[in-house]
């Protein structure tokens, strides 16, 4: 019986890296489109990658965490182009500005921040194979300073932007795994 066993174990092992390579395919959002950046804006409201935001008068600390710290602006309703939104956030690790979260609800407002991505950084890829409908949708611009990425759940009508440095994105995942949290 060993012997056996022995004998199926590369074949299990083929079939387990072909799983592990289908898992993310099979039960994570599908890809709406990876497109080109164009007109990277290296950095998000003419505040550039790195900056500071304590000295941002428009800014209000509202989160604190070992190495990150949150910041919204205090003066305004949260807003990305003319679209309201639910949350505008944007993060510092280590002092130096790297990342923007937006929430928002509601398909409208998909659509409208959809639209107000595709004009500012360019269309989405519509190649044929790519998914633009579904339960879950992912649409990605990456250029040479800025990586965009926008998640839809369709169930839920709930949106999630990132818009990220993409030489400060990789600390903000150490600084993830160092405290064990999320934000």
């Amino acid at each position: 019986m060993l012997p056996l066993i022995a004998q199926g174990r590369p074949r299990l092992t083929a079939a387990l890296f072909v799983l592990a390579g289908l898992w993310p395919i099979l039960f994570f959002p599908t890809a709406g489109g990876a497109g080109a950046l164009l007109n990277d804006p290296k950095g998000f409201r003419n505040i550039p990658w790195g900056s500071p935001l304590v000295n941002q008068a428009e800014l209000a600390l509202v989160q604190t965490m070992d190495r990150v710290k949150g910041y919204e602006v205090s003066k305004e309703p949260p807003h990305l182009g003319d679209t309201t939104v639910e949350s505008v956030r944007l993060f510092t690790i280590d002092g130096q500005f790297g990342r923007v979260t937006i929430h928002y609800q509601g398909k409208e407002t998909h659509d409208a921040v959809l639209a107000y991505l595709q004009s500012q950084f360019g269309p989405i890829d519509r190649s044929p194979g790519s998914m633009m409908r579904g339960l879950n949708q992912q649409y990605n611009w990456r250029g040479a300073d800025t990586e965009i990425n926008l998640t839809y759940e369709a169930k839920r009508e709930r949106g999630y932007l990132f818009i990220e440095s993409r030489t400060l994105s990789p600390r903000f995942n150490d600084a993830l795994a160092d405290t064990g949290s999320s934000y």
